[in-house]
C-alpha cells in the first residue's frame, strides 16, 4: 500500500494521478459454472482491460473497483458522487468522468490485489448486467459523455467510446442485425421475390447473386464477448492451460450464458435509450445458490428474453414454411446461429437453475406459477404475488409521448406476419386484392369476440350464469361446425388453419403492445379489461411453451443429475444430492 500511495508523487504524463487503480481477485469462481464465467469475465476486465485503458489509451475511469482517490483534488471539484439518482445510476464511473473533465489523471497499478465476491446465481448476474446496461443508457443521455467527446482528441475519443457506451451500442446493433436479417429473409419468402431471384440467378449462372441470397450466420456473435477472457487466460495461465480452460467452459455451456447476457444488455440498454428512467437494481450480492421458482424466472425474463426469443422462432418457422431453400442443409446453415440464440434466450434461466429438472420441484413450480397467473391484483398486492400487479409494474417505464410513439412504431412489425401469410393460403388461390386482407381482419375480430364470450366473468346471478354457459356452448359448437363446413365446402385446408394461427398470434401481440403504449387512452375507451385478459392468455401460452420441455426433461432422473454435475463443482454436487435424499418426498403431492 505504501508503494501504491507513493504513485501520487510520481509523474504519469502531464499531470500527477488523481485516482490510482488496483486489480481485483474474484474468489467466488469455484462455486458453480456461472460463478466461474462471471469471475473470468471480471478478471479479464480488471487486469488486461484496465492495463490497456490506463496505458496507452488514457481513458480509464472508475468502475467500482478498489481505487484510491486523491481526496483534496475531488472534494474541491464537486465531490466524488453525483446528485441525480436517475441519470447517475452508475455513480462510480461518473467519479472518473468528473476527474478527467477537471484535468485529473487516472492510472492503474498492480502492487496489490483486492479480493471480491461476485454474483453466483443467474438472476443476480442478470440484474447486475441490467443495472450496468441501464446505467450506460443513461450515460448516453448525459452531458458528461458529450463534454468528454468534445474535449478528447480523435484517437482518445474512439478509445473512450468503444470502452464505455460503444460496447453496449454495438451489442444492441448485433441483435438488431439478427432481426433485420431474419425479417429480410421472411419478406423475401412471403413476397415470392426470393424464389424468383434464386431462379433467375440459376438461369443466368450468376454466382454473386446466389451467394448473396444464401448468406448465412455461421457463428453466434454472442460468443465473441468471450474473446477478451480467452486473451486474459493466455496472459495469466499460459497458452496450453488457457486452451484447456476454454474447452472446459464450452462443455459447461458458456456460449449459452454469453448469448443470454447479450439479450440482457440489449434489452435494458435499448429500453433506457427509448424511455429513460433506469433504476438501481438491488442484486443481493449474497452467496445465493438455490432453486429459483419457474414464476420468478418468468417474471424476470419474460419481456427481456422470452418474447424476443419466441419472435425469432416465429420468423424462423415462417422462413422454413415459405422460404425457397435448396434442401435441409441450406436451411440449417442459414438458421443454426439464430436457433441457438432463440433457444438460449428461452431456456438458459432453467438450464442454469439449481435443481431445475427435479420432478418434485417442477410440480411445485407449476402449481406456484398457476396460482400467480390467476390471482387477481389489488391495492397493496405486489408483482411477485399476482400477474395483474406484475403486468402493471412492467408497463411503468412507458411515460412520455415520444416513448409511446416509439413503442407503436416498433410494434407495427408484428402485422407483417398476417399480411404475408394470408396471401399464401390455399383458400384464396391467386387473389392478390386488398379484400383478402380486409376479410382476415374480420376473421380476427370474430375470434376476439369469441374469446370475450368465453372469458366473460362478472358477478352475475345464477340464472344468467346458466344462460352464459349455454351461449358459450352454442358458440363453440358453431365455431367448430363453421371450420368443418369451410374445410369440406371450400379450398380451405388443414394447413391453412395452422397458417392462420401463425398469422394471427403476432397480430394479437401487436394489438396488445400498441394498446399498452396508449394505456390512458385505452382505459378511457373502456377496452382495458379486454386487453388485460388477452395479455394474460398470451403469458399463459408463452409460459406453457417454455414449461412443457422442462417438464419433459424432468421426467427423466438422469437429466437432473447431469445438470447438477454440469453446474457445480464435485463437492457441491455431492452435497446437493445428499440434501435431496435427506429431504425425502413431498407427502402432499403423492410423489
Amino acid at each position: 500500500m505504501r508503494n501504491l500511495l507513493e504513485e501520487f508523487h510520481t509523474d504519469h504524463g502531464i499531470r500527477p494521478p488523481t485516482i490510482l487503480g488496483v486489480r481485483e481477485h474474484v474468489f467466488t469462481g469455484s462455486v458453480s459454472s456461472l460463478a466461474s464465467f462471471m469471475s473470468n469475465q471480471e478478471t479479464s476486465f480488471v487486469t488486461l482491460g484496465q492495463r490497456v485503458l490506463a496505458n496507452p489509451l488514457k481513458v480509464r475511469m472508475h468502475y467500482g473497483h478498489p481505487d484510491v482517490f486523491d481526496r483534496v483534488f475531488h472534494i474541491t471539484r464537486g465531490g466524488i458522487s453525483k446528485a441525480s439518482r436517475v441519470i447517475n445510476i452508475s455513480e462510480d464511473i461518473y467519479a472518473g468522468f468528473n476527474s478527467t473533465l477537471r484535468q485529473g489523471n487516472v492510472t492503474h497499478h498492480e502492487y496489490i490485489q483486492v479480493g471480491k465476491g461476485r454474483d453466483v446465481g443467474l438472476n443476480q448476474i442478470a440484474l447486475f448486467e441490467g443495472k450496468v446496461a441501464g446505467g450506460n443508457g443513461e450515460q448516453v443521455l448525459s452531458r458528461d459523455i458529450y463534454r468528454l467527446g468534445q474535449l478528447f482528441d480523435f484517437f482518445r475519443m474512439m478509445s473512450f467510446y468503444f470502452t464505455t457506451v460503444g460496447f453496449y451500442f454495438c451489442t444492441m446493433l448485433t441483435v438488431l442485425t439478427v432481426y433485420a436479417f431474419l425479417y429480410g429473409k421472411a419478406y423475401l419468402a412471403l413476397s415470392g421475390i426470393g424464389e424468383q431471384l434464386q431462379i433467375r440467378a440459376q438461369i443466368l449462372n450468376n454466382t454473386a447473386l446466389t451467394t448473396a441470397l444464401n448468406t448465412q450466420f455461421l457463428f453466434q456473435i454472442g460468443m465473441f464477448t468471450a474473446v477478451p477472457m480467452v486473451l486474459g487466460f493466455i496472459l495469466e495461465q499460459g497458452f496450453l492451460r488457457a486452451v484447456v480452460s476454454f474447452v472446459t467452459m464450452q462443455f459447461q455451456l458458456c456460449s449459452v450464458f454469453f448469448t443470454f447476457s447479450l439479450g440482457t444488455r440489449t434489452h435494458y440498454f435499448g429500453r433506457t435509450i427509448l424511455h429513460g428512467g433506469a433504476r438501481y437494481q438491488a442484486t443481493g450480492r449474497g452467496f445465493v445458490v438455490r432453486h429459483i421458482k419457474f414464476s420468478e424466472n418468468y417474471r424476470l425474463y419474460s419481456r427481456s428474453h422470452f418474447v424476443k426469443g419466441l419472435e425469432v422462432v416465429l420468423l424462423l418457422i415462417v422462413y422454413l414454411a415459405y422460404g425457397y431453400n435448396e434442401g435441409a442443409l441450406s436451411y440449417i446453415l442459414l438458421s443454426i446461429s439464430s436457433w441457438f440464440m432463440a433457444l438460449s434466450w428461452l431456456f438458459a434461466p432453467y438450464l442454469f437453475n439449481p435443481s431445475g429438472f427435479e420432478w418434485q420441484k417442477t410440480v411445485e413450480d407449476f402449481r406456484d406459477w398457476t396460482n400467480w397467473l390467476f390471482y387477481r391484483g389489488g391495492i397493496g398486492v405486489k408483482g411477485g404475488e399476482s400477474w395483474e400487479a406484475w403486468w402493471d409494474e412492467e408497463l411503468a417505464h412507458i411515460r412520455t409521448f415520444g416513448g409511446r410513439l416509439a413503442e407503436t412504431i416498433l410494434s407495427l412489425r408484428f402485422f407483417i406476419f398476417q399480411y404475408g401469410i394470408i396471401y399464401k393460403l390455399d383458400v384464396q388461390g391467386q387473389n392478390r386484392s386488398l379484400t383478402v386482407y380486409g376479410l382476415s381482419w374480420i376473421v380476427l375480430a370474430v375470434l376476439i369476440i369469441l374469446f370475450k364470450v368465453f372469458t366473460f366473468s362478472q358477478k352475475i346471478s345464477v340464472n344468467f350464469q346458466l344462460l352464459l354457459r349455454f351461449i358459450q356452448g352454442i358458440s363453440l359448437l358453431l365455431a367448430l361446425a363453421g371450420i368443418v363446413i369451410a374445410i369440406a365446402m371450400t379450398p380451405l385446408s388443414i394447413t391453412d388453419i395452422f397458417a392462420c394461427i401463425l398469422a394471427f398470434i403476432p397480430t394479437g401481440w401487436g394489438i396488445i403492445s400498441i394498446a399498452v403504449a396508449w394505456k390512458p387512452l385505452v382505459k378511457k375507451l373502456g377496452f382495458w379489461k379486454s386487453i388485460r385478459s388477452m395479455a394474460r392468455l398470451y403469458d399463459a401460452g408463452m409460459g406453457m411453451l417454455i414449461f412443457i420441455p422442462i417438464a419433459f426433461c424432468s421426467w427423466f432422473p438422469f437429466v437432473s443429475t447431469f445438470q447438477t454435475r454440469l453446474m457445480f463443482n464435485q463437492a457441491f454436487s455431492r452435497g446437493l444430492e445428499i440434501s435431496l435424499i435427506l429431504a425425502g418426498n413431498n407427502p402432499n403431492t403423492g410423489i
